[in-house]
């Protein structure tokens, strides 16, 4: 048999299968069925009949927006510095921003904790806030590094173009590099609103009592409830699918 170069994307096939595909396939299987294993959309139903999942995903909604909101307010001049540093070496400045990553995930939590605890007193008075802080906190690097490409990729001279033709500053970030940006805000917006409304490992471990979409998964499966377990998880993959169309579309018109 002949050696192809397709060939070598039969492991990552066989990846997909056994560790995305098939485990799809069980949570879709629990999500039209009932205890019995006959298909049913009951589950579906009782989830937009609930007050309480509505309330949870309005506030899910409410947290990833206002965390997505001020990570891009921190990313976007930061990328933006580092992008237009003078520095030869810039990607060691942007590596510097992203190498917190790199620490493991439960110290860097823990650690933020303690300062969170030192600077507070107590967490437990502040539960918003701790939500909000430690979403930035895990998902700022991934704010920066599409908007940082996008600057670092950026023609200059349609900046010098602008300043040519009498352009001021605001005038030239609002005609020229914002619009210009949009394709890495896009991307950004994608990478850091969609999980924060999962996340709720950082918040159990910041002592939280915040109650995401995450959380009632996690109690749905705790309680070895799979069948609204896996209903809440597919209509969150559904939401996720409609976001990423939406972030996929703005890229493509930017």
């Amino acid at each position: 048999m002949r050696f192809k170069r397709s060939m070598l994307g039969i492991p990552y096939v066989i990846f997909l299968i056994i560790f995305v595909m098939a485990p799809l396939a069980v949570v879709f299987v629990y999500t039209f069925t009932n205890g019995s294993g006959q298909f049913t959309l009951e589950n579906f139903l009782g989830f937009f009949k609930s007050s309480r999942t509505i309330a949870t995903l309005v506030y899910s909604l409410f947290v990833a927006l206002v965390t997505t909101v001020f990570c891009l307010l921190i990313a976007y001049p930061t990328a933006y510095a580092l992008a237009r540093s003078g520095f030869k070496k810039k990607n060691i400045l942007l590596l510097l921003a992203v190498i917190p990553m790199w620490i493991n995930f439960t110290l860097r939590v823990t650690a933020l904790k303690e300062v969170l605890d030192l600077v507070e007193g107590n967490l437990a008075y502040y539960p918003f806030f701790n939500t909000i802080i430690g979403q930035i906190y895990d998902f700022l690097p991934f704010m920066i590094l599409p908007i940082f490409n996008v600057f670092d990729e950026m023609d200059k001279s349609l900046l010098e173009a602008g300043r040519d033709l009498g352009a001021d500053r605001k005038s030239l970030f609002l005609s020229v590099i914002l619009p210009l940006s949009m394709p890495g805000i896009a991307s950004g917006i994608t990478m850091v609103f969609l999980p924060a409304m999962t996340n709720y490992v950082v918040l159990d471990m910041l002592y939280n009592s915040t109650y995401i979409m995450g959380s009632l998964i996690g109690s749905y499966f705790n309680a070895y409830d799979w069948h609204n377990g896996s209903m809440v998880s597919t209509i969150l993959l559904l939401i996720i699918i409609l976001f990423s169309l939406i972030g996929k579309n703005k890229t493509q018109n930017a």
